[in-house]
């Protein structure tokens, strides 16, 4: 390894956002998560759960349009609910649903710099009723067109995006890592590092 790749593995661990998770249920389409890992990689979320219940697990997702992202990311695939969503709050203290519901959030009123999960549903049915009780909230991203429904990979790249920008704001972007010194280094020897432990 290159001392060039060694440095970009470590400035990308020390960007990627512990407590930042997305959770995509039902989507059908393998492009719309590969986008979404895509972007996910972008920004530094490293865990991503899928969560088929209504349709079968995928086998494979869109190489082409996740550009090899798949292979950065720790994913997590569920065929039950219950053992899904009981992993994701593992991983953070609210979660949050992209949902129009009688009491549902502006993306831009959401704190996003707490740990936090961001749930996206199938994209005619959302996110189903079990899921939505596990939730702390339903959110929105404001539109004023006459359809009022985005593709969900831009969706959650809007979403993840807004993230970035608060967080950058609150400093955890500032090159000190926010991952266990566990998972660090864990994920430096995944990706062909050896002899660079943190602690």
């Amino acid at each position: 390894m290159t001392p060039e790749r060694e440095e970009k593995i470590k400035k990308v661990l020390n960007h990627r956002q512990s407590g930042l998770v997305v959770v995509m249920e039902n989507v059908h389409d393998p492009h719309n998560i590969s986008a979404v890992m895509r972007t996910c990689d972008a920004i530094g979320v490293q865990d991503l759960f899928v969560l088929t219940t209504v349709i079968s697990r995928h086998k494979r997702f869109g190489k082409k349009s996740s550009a090899s992202a798949a292979g950065w990311l720790t994913i997590h695939q569920y065929d039950n609910t219950k053992e899904c969503m009981e992993a994701v709050k593992k991983h953070c203290d609210k979660i949050y649903a992209t949902h129009l519901g009688v009491e549902s959030y502006s993306l831009y009123e959401l704190d996003l710099t707490q740990r936090v999960a961001l749930v996206f549903g199938n994209e005619h049915a959302g996110v189903t009723e079990e899921c939505l009780g596990y939730c702390d909230g339903n959110f929105i991203i404001p539109q004023v067109g006459m359809v009022q429904s985005l593709n969900i990979s831009v969706a959650c790249a809007i979403t993840l995006y807004e993230a970035l920008r608060q967080r950058q704001i609150a400093g955890y972007y500032n090159g000190t890592t926010q991952l266990p010194a566990t998972e660090w280094n864990s994920l430096a020897k995944k990706w062909g590092m050896y002899d660079n432990e943190i602690s």
